[in-house]
């Protein structure tokens, strides 16, 4: 039987699409509605939430966000992404390069909606817009038009439920790991910034030092794009890249789109990134947002091989210093701001690695170190645990979404 299909236009409440509001987005305040932007949303259709900003318009609370919307990015090199709202991440207006449908759930399981437009499927519609190197902008009336399969209902219930309950686990690894690194920033902050333990002083066997004192430092390579493959292969190494380093730090999402094959890597071997190594940008922009200095944490050991405009930081096991406190250190508000301040002025902002290594930190005594590493090391151990099985999970998931809408995977017999 040949496949039917049914438009997006067709299974909402109105039966078109509404663009967000026109408004400048301001500082983020708990008093102002939080201002949903393309640059919110990641390429999974999940949030990231470390950027935020709010809206101060009198109009605001006409665009606020319903369960089973779902919004768009219309224009740009994001054309495309979106994300799928159940209430669940708090209240949000949404922007004006934003395209919001309101799914009828009498019509359609509303979330069978949020996993086809995550799918293959949807993102070679998608890229049919494309027009060379260009990201071709879509309208509403167009993504109203967008072909989507239409399975049976219970079907569509089956895969939301199980597609649902890989989501929800990833979930909540992230906000054990949100909770985790909440702690572990305030333990910096009240040993080695207030001095809290220390009855609010530096202790006299502390000391100032630059911070290559405590880091190897190393710009990446310059790989030639002759030399790269664009196919993953068990005999090339993963090349990390500065768009691998997340809007506001963190640790490393999975995936990439470059390898390099490990038989022309004999030379480069200090290249190679361990686990715990920390990876910092060293140029200003990513989806327009500015990411210089921002760093996240290699979890795994020997699969990467670090690329030019990353700065490559390990840390050196000086007086006991280990990774955590290099990631909190250059995660740290007053470290970053000396950082930035010390950037070139150039058409494209960068950091040099001799001003990365002239940065001043507080080197506590070894006893201290030792005792911060561990406390720190488990809860840097089980972030990265968490981390890593949330990329399997979502491999997992990935893998199933096609199974499952094509009927390849048999969920008939699933009592939902």
């Amino acid at each position: 039987m040949a496949e039917q299909f049914t438009t997006l236009a067709s299974l909402t409440v109105d039966g078109k699409g509404s663009y967000g509001i026109g408004a400048s987005a301001v500082p983020f305040s708990k008093d102002l509605y939080t201002y949903l932007r393309i640059t919110d949303i990641k390429d999974d259709g999940t949030l990231n939430l470390q950027d935020l900003k709010s809206v101060d318009d009198e109009k605001a609370s006409e665009y606020l966000l319903k369960p089973n919307d779902i919004v768009f990015a219309r224009t740009g090199a994001s054309t495309g992404r979106n994300y799928f709202y159940d209430g669940t991440d708090g209240e949000f207006v949404y922007a004006g390069f934003l395209i919001k449908f309101s799914i009828n759930e009498k019509k359609v399981n509303p979330k069978y909606i949020k996993y086809f437009c995550q799918s293959k499927q949807y993102k070679d519609w998608i890229n049919s817009f494309n027009t060379g190197s260009t990201r071709g902008n879509i309208n509403a009336q167009t993504l109203g038009k967008m072909p989507i399969p239409l399975i049976d209902r219970k079907i569509q219930d089956a895969l939301v439920s199980i597609l649902s309950s890989i989501d929800e686990k990833i979930k909540k690894n992230n906000e054990i790991n949100n909770n985790l690194e909440q702690q572990a920033q305030l333990l910096f902050k009240s040993w080695f910034v207030d001095f809290e333990p220390f009855n609010g002083t530096m202790p006299s066997d502390w000391e100032v030092v630059p911070f290559e004192t405590i880091v190897d430092f190393q710009n990446g390579y310059a790989f030639k794009s002759k030399e790269l493959l664009n196919e993953p292969s068990s005999d090339c190494y993963q090349v990390f890249k500065q768009g691998h380093i997340a809007r506001g730090g963190g640790f490393i999402p999975d995936g990439t789109k470059s390898w390099y094959p490990k038989k022309l890597a004999s030379k480069l071997e200090k290249f190679v990134l361990k686990k715990g190594d920390i990876l910092m940008a060293m140029t200003d922009m990513k989806d327009n947002v500015a990411i210089l200095g921002n760093t996240a944490i290699m979890p795994i050991e020997n699969e990467y091989i670090v690329n030019q405009r990353v700065g490559h930081l390990r840390a050196n096991g000086y007086k006991g210093i280990t990774y955590p406190f290099i990631y909190l250190l250059t995660n740290s508000t007053d470290f970053l701001i000396d950082l930035r301040s010390r950037a070139n002025s150039g058409v494209q902002v960068n950091l040099s690695s001799a001003e990365i290594k002239a940065s001043q930190t507080v080197l506590p005594s070894e006893k201290v170190n030792t005792a911060f590493s561990e406390i720190t090391l488990p809860m840097f151990e089980a972030i990265i645990s968490n981390q890593l099985e949330n990329q399997r999970l979502a491999q997992l998931r990935d893998t199933l979404l096609p199974k499952l809408m094509s009927g390849e995977l048999d969920v008939s017999d699933i009592e939902i």
